[in-house]
């Protein structure tokens, strides 16, 4: 069967190279996609983030609010200021000191193509922020807070998501019956926001969230939706800075100590976009139910100074063990809980049992091209927290650094400087305990037509910190030494090569990886746009990770290098202004010289229909996929209603499709309808534990509307 879809894949090859055209490529508003070049950017990215860390997935969808507010009322780039441009996360460092530099000699933007004549700033890179962006005569960055009040928009937007076939955590128990396990609640997920804005001066607004299998004002729900958050935001006033009331996040440094916004890693789509960048308080209105503080921040600005100071207090999810049960003596936290899933007796139970206070704070001299920030963060708890450890620690020896108690803190010093065509960047970190950590990084322009990136972190078996998210191989910040380096090189306007190569060592052992080990990845993708219409590229993608195998159940388990590779490429042509076809076409190979060595294949054809001047607007994709099992395992973006965004996983043989529709009924008032399905092959079931359901296929219906005023 593989050999038939290797034939597939090479037919396609031979047909996307026969349509290549090959006029000459200049800046222009259109894009090749449907979406713009920065959101489909950000999918490229989100979508190896997903891939690299499958379990640490993120409901938090405030960047793509912010690319589309900005696509509504563009970034103006002669008054935008570093932190504005740093936020859209489409430029690099150098590029935006160069925008600065360039504006502050020449004087402010008379047009958009002026951007051609900045250095560093290629084609490809100009195409990616012209939706976010305009040039016009300088604005009033004070504006009276009054006037925000009055001259903004406000939106508010509602969304049910549901499966339709009932799973096990539905059916398996009668009305009534007091299992741990049952789903007393309807399998709606639903979503409701409120939110409020005048440019990005000032937001205020509420979200609610109900997971499906909660119940919605009553049992366990009384108080309505399990999960409720507010945030009022405000920037520039005075000396304020930015001010936030409510729920926030707070990002600091090279997110060594604290990061709770999106931030990417490895990605071939972009393989120079390895510096954290971000204001550091920033509001927070998505429906996750984590990664973000409660209670007060502000951030005050005066001349090249500047200092944030930020308070929090949360209830948490967490697995409680009593002491009495265990060697110790007291009550423990073995695991803080980050489903935010409230269905179960047991998930009940763990609901906000622990206290969390947080607070810190951070001092910033900015001048010229010179960055210098110091930034501390301190936690205390209501119950201590640690990981897991049986009486002899044999039983988790990888859990042995991760006693964090009731009360600890990070601590860091971060640093950037721009010279010339040079820009360094790093944070150095410590803890409590005297654990350290340091990201180091620099990038640099070779050539116009060539650019490069280093990265060096390391990591101490030690270091613990809550909520940090730093360049890293890990899912966290822990364990971990490696170098990154990464080449980007753009001859001309039609071809593009990125690559990457990362080789890293973790010092302590790991879970499923009992000893210390080393591994490599590397990837190099190649993209080809001859014209507005086209654009292909291909990519390869190879990892050496250890892994415990152990199939004869020796006391010790022997730990493996494990290769796994994969190949994809993808195609998007414009058929006609307001028609797009895209395909895409992957394999993968687990341990392919090694013992049971599997495959993997993905192929899918998507059509994105955008009418100008129509109401309606939709895209469908047909998908078929086969891997051995769950370690050739493959994953794939998905297009579904705005703001939400869908990466799923696919293992086993199946087919997938999905449908999308949009329907402006005028400027204020907006729908979509989302309807999915896998459909999988010789399986009578699907999924697993309480989720399993009876059948081979699996759906999900979206409802989604928005009403502006």
């Amino acid at each position: 069967m593989m050999k038939f879809y290797y034939s597939v894949l090479i037919f396609l090859l031979l047909g996307n190279a026969a349509m290549a055209q090959v006029p000459k490529t200049i800046i222009d508003s259109s894009v090749q996609t449907q979406k713009p070049a920065g959101e489909g950017t950000v999918e490229e990215q989100l979508e190896s983030a997903t891939a690299n860390n499958s379990d640490n997935a993120t409901e938090d969808d405030s960047y793509w609010q912010l690319l589309r507010q900005y696509s509504r009322s563009p970034m103006n780039l002669n008054t935008a200021s570093q932190e504005d441009m740093e936020s859209l996360q489409l430029l690099t460092p150098l590029q935006i000191q160069n925008i600065l530099s360039y504006r502050k000699i020449f004087g402010k933007f008379i047009n958009i193509y002026e951007l051609q004549a900045v250095p560093t700033l290629d084609i490809a890179s100009i195409q990616k922020i012209l939706p976010y962006v305009d040039v016009s005569n300088a604005e009033d960055l004070f504006t009276a807070v009054g006037k925000r009040f009055r001259g903004g928009s406000s939106s508010l937007l509602v969304r049910d998501k549901q499966t339709p076939e009932k799973s096990r955590g539905y059916t398996d128990y009668p009305k009534g019956d007091s299992s741990n396990h049952i789903y007393p609640g309807s399998p709606e997920h639903i979503f409701l926001r409120y939110k409020y804005s005048y440019k990005n001066l000032m937001q205020y607004g509420f979200t609610a969230d109900k997971d499906a299998g909660e119940q919605l004002f009553k049992g366990g729900q009384k108080q309505g939706f399990d999960f409720y958050s507010a945030h009022f935001f405000l920037r520039n006033v005075g000396i304020i800075k930015a001010l936030a009331l409510g729920d926030y996040t707070v990002n600091l440094g090279q997110g060594l100590t604290q990061w709770q916004s999106l931030a990417f890693g490895k990605s071939a789509g972009d393989v120079l976009n390895i510096k954290r960048q971000s204001p550091v308080i920033n509001p927070y209105s998505s429906p996750g139910e984590i990664f973000f503080n409660r209670g007060a921040a502000v951030t005050l600005a005066k001349k090249a100074w500047e200092a944030t100071v930020f308070g929090s207090y949360r209830k948490m999810d967490a697995s409680v063990n009593n002491g009495a049960d265990s060697s110790s003596v007291d009550d423990y936290i073995s695991s803080i809980e980050s489903s935010g899933y409230h269905r179960t007796t047991t998930e009940l139970k763990n609901k906000g049992v622990v206290g969390q206070t947080t607070y810190g704070g951070n001092i910033a001299y900015n001048k010229n091209m010179i960055h210098i920030g110091i930034n501390a963060v301190q936690y205390k708890f209501s119950v201590p927290l640690q990981k897991t450890l049986s009486d002899s620690i044999a039983g988790e020896p990888y859990n042995l650094y991760r006693k964090l108690g009731d009360n600890f803190g990070n601590y860091s010093v971060d640093y950037s400087y721009t010279y010339k065509n040079l820009h360094f960047f790093g944070e150095a970190a410590t803890t409590n305990n005297n654990y350290y950590a340091t990201v180091n990084g620099l990038l640099l322009s070779v050539d116009p037509t060539v650019d490069m990136s280093f990265l060096y972190r390391n990591v101490s078996k030690g270091y613990q910190a809550l909520y940090a998210n730093a360049f890293m191989e890990n899912s966290t910040v822990e364990n971990e030494k490696g170098l990154y380096s990464a080449i980007s090189i753009h001859p001309n306007p039609m071809w593009h090569i990125d690559a990457y190569a990362d080789f890293y060592r973790f010092p302590w052992l790991k879970f499923q990886v009992d000893a210390p080990t080393n591994g490599s990845d590397y990837q190099v993708q190649v993209t080809y746009t001859p014209n507005k219409q086209l654009m292909v590229y291909t990519r390869y993608h190879a990892e050496t990770k250890p892994k415990n195998l152990n199939p004869d159940d020796l006391p010790l388990s022997p730990v493996v290098p494990v290769t796994i590779q994969d190949w994809r490429i993808d195609l998007s042509y414009k058929l006609t202004p307001s028609l797009i076809f895209r395909t895409r076409q992957e394999m993968s190979w687990y341990n392919k010289h090694g013992d049971s060595p599997e495959n993997g294949f993905l192929i899918y054809a998507d059509l994105l229909d955008n009418p100008k001047g129509s109401k309606w607007s939709g895209n469908v994709r047909l998908q078929y996929f086969e891997t051995d099992s769950y370690n050739s395992r493959l994953y794939a973006y998905e297009n579904t209603v705005l703001y939400d965004y869908s990466i799923p996983v696919f293992y086993g043989k199946g087919y997938r499709y999905y449908i999308n529709l949009n329907y402006d009924v005028n400027k204020r008032l907006s729908f979509w309808c989302r309807w999915a399905q896998t459909i999988y092959k010789d399986q009578a079931t699907v999924g697993s534990g309480y989720d399993l359901i009876q059948g081979n296929t699996r759906s999900e219906i979206t409802l989604q509307g928005i009403y502006r005023f």
